[in-house]
């Protein structure tokens, strides 16, 4: 939760058909963080939780239809920014923050500041959860540690403080990769105008990707929806374009992807449609068609 302290924190979150323990588990958030709480409705929320979390001070926001997580985070950005916050600390509807976490990220990226070392933005250290693979996030070649905190090429958006500031330069999300790789492009972008990313290694939240694991060849992988999967490679073939993704970084994807693609192919039982379908969306990606996946299921994120 955001130090009550600090009253230019801003906690956001982003909802997709929450269920009752998720919006719960906001409006627990909300009767403590002693900051201002943003909440994106990115479809499913009832009239009845939505009006209950507005009852409780939420600041309610909705385009009233999925426009993906990209979009949703830059308005809650923009809206932290009117409601005169400095930092923003993001979190997913199914994230389980720790008591010490806002306090943790507000007290490394004060560090950073003075230290006198530019950060977009400071995230906790992913822990596994149950069932799940933690995200691994690599680290910056070439950047030196700074006590506990390490710069890291990349890091989740859920459970991260941004500094609002940096947001300003860095720029938006980019709302045509709509949900995946949202937060590997940025972060890659925030690194080439100057600004880092670091991991507080002493902070730790737990991580939920996909649902489940594949496992094969000392490889796992999460195991998601196929809409998932594609926009995932779609994204990550057109990062080759960009100028700011580091020729490393991409060189690694080259040769990992298609093995990534083969295992989610092998996993559906080498089902054809599966495989034509990831082998078009990776045409997309080196053609620049991003924006909604193509088969996006109604009502999804």
């Amino acid at each position: 939760m955001p130090d009550p302290r600090s009253s230019r924190c801003a906690l956001g979150v982003t909802l997709f058909r929450p269920g009752r323990d998720q919006v719960e588990r906001v409006l627990a958030q909300a009767a403590v963080a002693g900051a201002t709480v943003i909440a994106f409705d990115n479809g499913g929320l009832s009239a009845a939780d939505a009006a209950r979390l507005v009852h409780a001070g939420v600041n309610l926001l909705s385009a009233g239809h999925n426009i993906g997580i990209a979009a949703a985070l830059n308005r809650i950005a923009a809206s932290a920014r009117d409601a005169g916050a400095e930092t923003l600390l993001l979190l997913d509807q199914d994230a389980e923050p720790p008591e010490n976490l806002a306090a943790g990220l507000l007290a490394a990226l004060g560090a950073l500041r003075r230290a006198g070392i530019p950060a977009a933005v400071v995230g906790p250290a992913p822990a596994p959860a149950a069932g799940h693979k933690a995200p691994a996030y690599p680290p910056r070649p070439g950047v030196p540690e700074n006590g506990a905190l390490a710069p890291v090429q990349f890091l989740a958006t859920s459970g991260s403080l941004i500094d609002l500031a940096a947001f300003e330069r860095v720029g938006p999300f980019r709302d045509d990769f709509f949900i995946d790789g949202v937060e590997l492009e940025w972060c890659f972008r925030a690194w080439s105008r100057g600004y880092g990313c670091y991991v507080a290694r002493d902070v730790a939240i737990p991580h939920r990707v996909g649902g489940g694991v594949i496992r094969a060849f000392g490889i796992a992988m999460p195991r998601q929806p196929l809409f998932r999967m594609a926009t995932y490679l779609r994204n990550a073939v057109y990062a080759w374009r960009l100028p700011h993704v580091p020729l490393r970084w991409k060189l690694a994807q080259a040769a990992y992807l298609p093995l990534q693609a083969g295992l989610y192919w092998a996993d559906s039982g080498f089902r054809p449609a599966v495989l034509l379908r990831l082998l078009g969306a990776a045409g997309d990606g080196a053609l620049g068609r991003l924006g909604p996946p193509k088969g996006l299921p109604k009502d999804l994120p």
